[in-house]
């Protein structure tokens, strides 16, 4: 793979690429938060009181009063009994399967899951099924096909990153068994989907009884880390049986206060959703009056899959043509070839989007 050129964010929903400063659709920032002066402030007070990192595992001497204060302020948001927090996201999904090995005597996985869900899978020790994407059949005769008596955990993306599409999570939970359980990564819907902004699960009406649910603190809230979601016995384990949670230093200190700003921004000031969801509504009216259908999930994603290479590059020419960033990507588990993905977030003006509409549409 190609390494990409170098980007430096700049105002918000910009970008600085060489020499020219152009609409930014990229990344998962949905809120552009990472931004937001109050969150920076916390980021520059943790550093003046905390210092920068702890330097020791949280089981050994590397705990501190601030991790607690920011589990606490992020199972309140979710509404679930326990957050474990973890220093990435993509640990997150690691350390569920630690704690949860040897309970299960298969696992079902999304064939476009995460790459971290994949990772996670090793650490179940059980056998492995791939299903068709968000197939609600296919997961019905698969359970068909282990049989009565198997103990089974479904693995997949709460919200997909590529297209915004979300998973049939309410009709997994009916087609499993009832002690079958559902380990969902939610790194792209939490802060996003639902009306509270609790993620997939709010948003298909689900309850937590059979779910866990895996986020990261570095997509719709802006900052970093990740946590761990379910009820207070799951935490148990975690501090039990994961290696990983065991001997790894936690989050350091300032992104941990920055996180707790952010989590406190999104559930208090709820013109952040409102703003994202007026902006969703302006694209799909916009799309639909130019004869083209919705954006396809309830995610703020546009995608367009380019049928031919010179589409693509003329493509890319347009965008650059009309002052946005070409926002071409490849990424495990979505197209081969590779697809533009155009996340929107609540700060882009109405200006911006259409502009990006104009350009989308008369290709």
């Amino acid at each position: 793979m190609t390494e990409p050129s170098p980007l430096q964010q700049i105002e918000r929903t910009y970008v600085r690429f060489g020499k020219h400063k152009l609409s930014y659709f990229g990344g998962c920032d949905y809120f552009r938060l990472a931004s937001h002066p109050k969150v920076i402030a916390a980021l520059h007070a943790g550093a003046e009181r905390y210092g920068l990192n702890v330097a020791a595992s949280r089981l050994t001497t590397g705990n501190h009063a601030l991790y607690y204060k920011l589990e606490r302020a992020l199972a309140a948001f979710f509404g679930v009994e326990s957050a474990t927090l973890l220093s990435g996201g993509y640990l997150a999904n690691l350390v569920a399967a630690q704690a949860l090995a040897g309970n299960f005597s298969h696992a079902l996985i999304d064939e476009r899951a995460h790459p971290s869900l994949n990772d996670a899978i090793r650490f179940l020790d059980c056998p492995a099924i791939k299903f068709r994407h968000a197939d609600v059949d296919h997961v019905a005769a698969v359970v068909q096909r282990v049989g009565p008596g198997a103990k089974l955990i479904l693995l997949t993306d709460g919200m997909f990153s590529n297209d915004g599409s979300a998973a049939p999570l309410k009709e997994y939970l009916k087609i499993l068994p009832q002690d079958g359980l559902l380990l969902v990564d939610d790194a792209h819907g939490a802060g996003v989907l639902g009306q509270k902004g609790q993620g997939t699960l709010e948003y298909a009406g689900v309850s937590r009884g059979r779910v866990i649910q895996t986020i990261t603190l570095s997509k719709a809230f802006g900052a970093y880390g990740g946590a761990i979601l379910g009820r207070e016995q799951l935490r148990k384990r975690i501090l039990e049986r994961s290696s990983i949670f065991v001997a790894s230093t936690p989050l350091p200190l300032p992104l941990a206060n920055a996180s707790l700003e952010s989590v406190r921004l999104l559930g208090s000031e709820r013109k952040l959703k409102a703003k994202l969801t007026r902006n969703m509504t302006c694209v799909n009216s916009e799309l639909t009056k130019r004869g083209l259908p919705p954006i396809k999930g309830p995610g703020p994603i546009v995608q367009v899959l380019p049928q031919h290479i010179p589409d693509t590059s003329k493509l890319k020419a347009k965008l650059l043509s009309a002052k946005i960033f070409p926002s071409f990507i490849k990424y495990p588990n979505g197209p081969a070839e590779g697809y533009f993905r155009f996340a929107i977030s609540s700060e882009h003006t109405l200006a911006q989007l259409k502009t990006l509409l104009e350009v989308l549409t008369s290709h």
